[in-house]
């Protein structure tokens, strides 16, 4: 253990070091060459960041070009098939997402505020939590799992409506009391090599870390398609991702924790352009 942390400290001492850069620094992304998405925003009042930057400018020109068409970008094979479930009738109330709220465009805006607090349910909910809620309490249809293939291809078509929109998450009033949960959990070291969300996207953004850039960690761009795993990862999958990546044992997808995390997280990047669906290693 003793070798293990004197290892890590020689590590993040390197990589303090390093200058910070990143992939595509002067890159500009246009989607469909029609679609100018700005991919830098200035830092909200308060942040501990001089200029906000989305994980797109971090990335390889290659991986960059994907994110660029839709034609090659690959979420949209799952995007097509979430087209395809809107307007499925499941359940034993035999309705479809569509028997409520018609054209998937009604939801334009909509990616921008989340999460954000329920009144009615007396707690922050995400994207994830009212498809569910319309699953199990309006269709009668059984929930989907937070991170599968329904759930990940179904939130990406309501995000891609809000796509080039700046996020804009409210942390005052009854979400005060996550977004502070979220804001300790981000500086809070924890797992067996004792780091935080902290060490990586605000203290050495910039600098390589196996062979890629370390990005702020901005989320503006999820759900994103990872060529890691050739398919669209959830906000909440990739902090259950970096956690056991530093040996921590992840809080639940869907927990009160989790969901703290991302309204702080998205706050962080007020400002930023949604992007869904993008494309990042």
């Amino acid at each position: 253990m003793k070798r293990l942390i004197k290892t890590l400290t020689c590590t993040v001492a390197a990589l303090v070091a390093t200058t910070a850069v990143y992939a595509g620094e002067d890159a500009v992304l246009m989607i469909n060459e029609e679609i100018t998405i700005p991919t830098t925003a200035p830092a909200p009042e308060g942040s501990p960041l001089t200029e906000l930057l989305s994980g797109w400018k971090f990335r390889s020109g290659e991986t960059q070009a994907l994110q660029m068409d839709d034609f090659d970008n690959p979420s949209f094979i799952f995007i097509d098939k979430a087209r395809d479930q809107w307007v499925k009738v499941d359940g034993t109330e035999g309705k479809s997402c569509a028997s409520c709220h018609e054209d998937v465009e009604s939801f334009k805006g909509l990616r921008t505020e989340l999460p954000r607090w329920n009144e009615t349910k007396g707690k922050m909910y995400a994207m994830e939590n009212y498809i569910n809620d319309c699953r199990t309490e309006r269709m009668g249809a059984e929930a989907w799992k937070w991170s599968k293939g329904n759930m990940t291809g179904m939130t990406s078509l309501i995000s891609l409506q809000s796509r080039g929109l700046p996020v804009a998450v409210k942390t005052d009033g009854p979400a005060s009391t996550a977004y502070e949960l979220g804001k300790k959990l981000y500086y809070t070291r924890v797992g067996q090599l004792d780091m935080a969300c902290s060490n990586c996207h605000e203290d050495n953004y910039g600098v390589m870390i196996r062979a890629d850039h370390l990005s702020q960690g901005q989320i503006n761009g999820f759900p994103t398609y990872r060529l890691k795993n050739a398919k669209i990862n959830s906000v909440q999958a990739r902090f259950k991702g970096c956690m056991k990546n530093i040996r921590a044992e992840p809080f639940k997808e869907g927990s009160e924790e989790f969901t703290a995390l991302e309204l702080y997280v998205a706050s962080r990047g007020n400002g930023l352009a949604v992007e869904s669906p993008a494309v990042r290693n």
